[in-house]
């Protein structure tokens, strides 16, 4: 019996170029990790069997292979805390949410369609809109070029500003050790 494979759109080599470059990049300082808007889950799959991630979909569509975690609903930026690391890989409408995340989680964003903004938008154009508001944010980003096949192949690799050690207070505020001024 032949082994069942699975049908992609687009360069099928996109997801363990991802996933090697997630690793290559992170290695273990990331554990968990959201594939946001990931479709059928093969970068999810790629990443917790080849690399040991704990990785899952979140995409309301609920199109998942078999044995795939998967959260079945919209990624919101506010749930970006429960990970530690957001990959929006072609995000189509998530793609605002996965670059809001960058406000709180690193973040790869390698964007397709233009969900971001109502006027018509370019690859490039796309890219440089999502880059300015990493800008206006304070978001440190370095955009890469993957080798896979384009056009859709330019991401945006993001870390959020680091608030320094100084400004951080030493319990969240309202917690009893606040209260107490320990």
């Amino acid at each position: 019996m032949a082994r069942q494979q699975h049908r992609f759109h687009g360069a099928q080599e996109r997801f363990e170029v991802l996933a090697d470059f997630i690793n290559e990049e992170f290695g273990k300082s990331v554990h968990y990790i959201a594939d946001v808007a990931g479709g059928q889950g093969l970068l999810t799959r790629m990443l917790n069997k080849k690399y040991n991630y704990e990785c899952e979909v979140v995409d309301p569509r609920g199109w998942v292979m078999k044995g795939v975690p998967n959260r079945q609903e919209e990624f919101r930026p506010s749930m970006a805390d429960y990970y530690d690391l957001i990959v929006g890989l072609h995000p189509d409408e998530a793609t605002r949410a996965v670059a809001e995340a960058a406000l709180v989680r690193p973040t790869i964003v390698v964007p397709c369609c233009n969900f971001w903004s109502e006027e018509k938008l370019g690859r490039d154009e796309l890219v440089e809109a999502i880059e300015d508001y990493y800008r206006q944010h304070g978001v440190s980003f370095r955009r890469v070029i993957f080798d896979f096949g384009g056009p859709k192949n330019v991401g945006i690799v993001s870390e959020p500003l680091k608030e320094p050690e100084d400004k951080k207070l030493p319990f969240a505020v309202g917690t009893p050790q606040a209260r107490m001024g320990s």
